[in-house]
């Protein structure tokens, strides 16, 4: 039982952080564009209680996480935080700003995931003094960060990918995309399910590991 909290804590902190800190960012661009409306709910904060949606950031990756204890699964562990209000009405150009907003999720994950990799620098400078508890914290945060990332990235709405794709668009065929919205979830079960959803994921994720092994050395 204690290894067990132990490693929730271990892979918990990180998982919390990626999650929260995510939707933090998409309320901070918003802001930088004029909208506060994230900013009057507390949403641009760096405390995870204002971000946790008891389902999708402690319930689902907590789940995840102990079936492939147990089972001996695929590492496959994703979550998500209640989602920052944002309102494109008040941008000066609502497609582009939105863009970016909708961009900075993803970012923020490729930024937290380097600087995971900077701590981990650290760490094995020091292996003796920080131990090896923190180093699997750091290669955890480093992965989960990536794989939001990737998952975020995929061209599925309502995920950042999907929003991304819509605002491309011409009018008519982003009417018809945003139809699909309603089954978003319902489709990236199916392809995790399947297998699918990983393959979809691994260009991704190994794109962002090689550009932090290209800045970090590691």
């Amino acid at each position: 039982m204690e290894s067990i909290l132990v490693n929730i804590i271990l892979f918990g902190v990180p998982a919390v952080l990626a999650i929260t800190l995510h939707e933090a960012a998409h309320g901070y661009v918003a802001r930088r564009f004029g909208d506060r409306t994230a900013e009057m709910l507390g949403r641009i904060t760096l405390n995870p209680i204002k971000h946790i949606d008891p389902v999708g950031t402690i319930l689902v990756p907590l789940g995840l996480f102990l079936m492939m204890k147990f089972t001996g699964g695929p590492p496959l562990i994703f979550g998500w935080a209640k989602p920052v209000p944002v309102q494109p009405r008040n941008f000066k150009d609502p497609i582009r700003n939105m863009r970016w907003v909708t961009a900075a999720g993803p970012l923020s994950n490729l930024a937290m995931a380097l600087g995971w990799a900077v701590i981990g620098k650290v760490v094995m400078l020091f292996p003796g003094l920080l131990g090896s508890g923190l180093m699997t914290m750091v290669w955890f945060g480093v992965w989960f960060n990536l794989l939001l990332m990737a998952l975020n990235l995929l061209p599925i709405l309502p995920l950042d990918g999907g929003r991304i794709l819509y605002s491309f668009l011409p009018w008519k065929w982003a009417m018809s995309y945003a139809q699909t919205e309603r089954y978003g979830f319902i489709i990236v079960i199916v392809l995790a399910m399947t297998g699918v959803l990983g393959m979809l994921m691994r260009p991704l994720m190994a794109m962002g590991d090689g550009l932090i092994r290209v800045l970090t050395g590691l």
